[in-house]
């Protein structure tokens, strides 16, 4: 997609919030198909029984479009994990025995989700996290509702790896002519990928703002900065490269599934609200791109509202917990995001200033998380950053 194209997308949301009709999703989880430890259906069961409308099943390196038979390893065992998978599909399940082994047949995307889906309630998108590395830096990138294949890629350098990767993404969105992105998963696993690293990209517009995995660092340490300092350190060189804008997600990246532990990656951790009528890969995708979403890890939003004067947020409360809406932003002239204001309570408002660059908001709550990555975790949420005309 051309600058000028993207550009336009930002000033759009100006105007789009004015209908709120929220869909919850996740699109970043793995199943058996690599290193996650529960068969595909069983992992879309449980989004679809917890409120969730949207998923992407996202292994590493694979579309599961292949015939492919798995060994039941102690691991399966111990979990009963054929067990429970029969126990709820059935006949639907293909297992044999050889030489006192179990072997399972692993459905493929389509026939998980032609057997999951439910068209306009619960939708399935197409993913694959496209794994690479480099000097043992871990490159992960997750791409959303592709059609074909990625191959990891190999480089010079971290930044070479991602933009091979980001190139291909954009080749193949022209060539299926089918909306798709590409999002930098957790950088800081492993501290791998650094905002210098990012600020040289081009043609990205998504990243993990929260990760729900126990070791990717969201907080970062004293040698690395968090997450949340490297959107907005980043998001001062877009601009002033004349760059859209990074959008922030926030993903499970579940891998366990039968066992619920802080030191596990489980679901219902982080995931994303997508402002869109249809439940569907398109739509939801083309919204994403628009900026009309949030991030969150347990706060829920009754409405985001941007104006060409204003930023608003409501927030739905759980009773018992306290709330605080504060709203950042670049000034121009200046080269740092700061804090432009701060909220007690369920609703705020800022009214956007001559100097302001760009802003956006961050929720945080008293509200400790039942399943928390961290001890003592308390829920969050990000809306996007919006240029200010």
């Amino acid at each position: 997609m051309k600058l000028i194209t993207k550009l336009c997308i930002f000033f759009f949301c100006f105007c789009s919030f004015a209908q709120q009709n929220w869909l919850k999703g996740n699109l970043h989880t793995h199943s058996l198909w690599s290193d996650g430890d529960d068969f595909p259906e069983m992992i879309i069961k449980w989004y679809k029984d917890n409120g969730y409308q949207f998923v992407a099943i996202s292994d590493h390196n694979t579309i599961a479009d292949e015939i492919r038979w798995i060994k039941m390893k102690d691991r399966e065992v111990k979990n009963k994990t054929l067990l429970k998978y029969k126990t709820t599909f059935g006949d639907w399940v293909e297992a044999k025995d050889s030489l006192n082994e179990t072997y399972v047949r692993l459905k493929t995307y389509k026939e998980y989700k032609n057997k999951m889906e439910t068209v306009g309630k619960f939708t399935i998108i197409k993913s694959e996290e496209v794994t690479s590395s480099f000097q043992k830096k871990p490159i992960h990138i997750n791409v959303s509702n592709l059609q074909e294949y990625i191959p990891p890629f190999t480089g010079n350098s971290v930044v070479e790896v991602m933009q091979k990767t980001l190139d291909h993404v954009h080749e193949q969105r022209e060539k299926t002519n089918t909306p798709m992105i590409a999002h930098i998963n957790h950088p800081n696993f492993g501290y791998g990928i650094t905002a210098e690293d990012m600020k040289k990209l081009t043609g990205e517009q998504f990243f993990e703002v929260y990760n729900g995995h126990p070791a990717v660092h969201n907080e970062g340490d004293h040698e690395h900065m968090s997450i949340e300092e490297m959107w907005d350190i980043i998001n001062v060189s877009y601009y002033k490269q004349g760059k859209p804008l990074l959008y922030g997600i926030g993903t499970d990246d579940s891998h366990h599934y039968h066992k619920f532990a802080p030191e596990l990656s489980n679901t219902g951790r982080g995931w994303i609200m997508v402002n869109t009528i249809d439940n569907e890969p398109n739509a939801i995708i083309t919204a994403m791109e628009k900026g009309l979403f949030y991030a969150s890890s347990g706060v829920t939003l009754s409405t985001v509202s941007v104006s060409k004067s204003e930023y608003s947020i409501a927030i739905e409360k759980v009773p018992g917990n306290n709330y605080e809406i504060i709203f950042y932003g670049l000034k121009k002239g200046t080269d740092k995001v700061i804090e432009l204001s701060k909220t007690n309570g369920t609703n705020a408002r800022y009214s956007f200033q001559n100097n302001d660059v760009f802003v956006r908001a961050k929720i945080n709550s008293t509200y400790k998380i039942k399943n928390p990555y961290k001890e003592g975790e308390t829920a969050q949420a990000w809306t996007q950053p919006v240029l200010v005309k």
